[in-house]
């Protein structure tokens, strides 16, 4: 059984330029989540358009599953028609390299499970109430991790780590986006989309104490939301957005 729960926040922000979507059908789910820059109505827009396309293309394409397309094509297809929708209302806007987003996709069909991303928006996929893995932010704290000049630790709070190396809503010669493999949801599999202003404010060890002790999607949301919420006091909090899915024995 697939269960989730989202919530989205201003924060310590008089807009939220953050966006989420789900859509559930039978045992198929797809998610999205979406951190926008550029300001108010166009990091707003952004992040609006790539949930609200994404989630269009999945509902076009949900009922090709059982005829043999794959999860990859469905996924690809949600990222490059988003970011196409987001260039063509820059050129309407005439606000051309203004309006960036972030973006994560969660696909779960029966067992099975692939996702996507592009910027510092994050997915964690946990087993057994242990983080499993995440993505890799394309963020140059990130990339510094990756040359071994800092520490994983050290991203929260590196003074680069709002500078992102890719986004949604820059002009791409070759996709942008990384895509996972396809990987098994057996039971006990847990699932967290978020957006920088929430992950910077909680650590992976208190993902996990949450998520042991909660019996919904909910619970483990609204827990882990207190502690962003302690972490982020008295400080000018970034809009904060999450999705958690819980796959279960029935």
């Amino acid at each position: 059984m697939i269960s989730y729960f989202t919530l989205s926040k201003t924060g310590g922000r008089k807009i939220n330029e953050d966006a989420v979507g789900t859509k559930q059908a039978d045992d198929c789910i797809f998610c999205v989540l979406a951190d926008g820059l550029g300001g108010h109505n166009a990091g707003e827009v952004a992040s609006n358009l790539a949930v609200e396309k994404s989630i269009s293309v999945f509902n076009e394409s949900k009922d090709l599953l059982d005829t043999g397309i794959s999860m990859s094509d469905i996924l690809t297809n949600c990222m490059m028609e988003s970011q196409l929708a987001i260039l063509e209302e820059q050129k309407k806007q005439n606000r051309i390299d203004e309006m960036k987003t972030t973006a994560v996709m969660l696909l779960i069909e029966k067992n099975t499970a692939q996702w996507a991303h592009v910027g510092d928006s994050r997915l964690y996929r946990f087993f057994n109430n242990e983080v499993a893995e995440r993505t890799l932010d394309h963020s140059v704290p990130q990339m510094l991790v990756l040359q071994g000049e800092i520490t994983e630790k050290q991203i929260r709070r590196h003074v680069d780590r709002n500078r992102l190396t890719r986004a949604m809503g820059t002009e791409w010669d070759t996709p942008k986006f990384s895509l996972s493999e396809t990987s098994e949801a057996p039971p006990m599999t847990s699932f967290l989309l978020c957006t920088d202003g929430f992950w910077e404010l909680i650590e992976e060890k208190d993902m996990c104490r949450c998520l042991k002790k909660a019996k919904t999607p909910e619970n483990w949301l609204l827990d882990m939301e207190k502690i962003v919420l302690k972490n982020g006091r008295r400080k000018n909090m970034d809009n904060y957005s999450a999705v958690a899915v819980f796959i279960r024995d029935n």
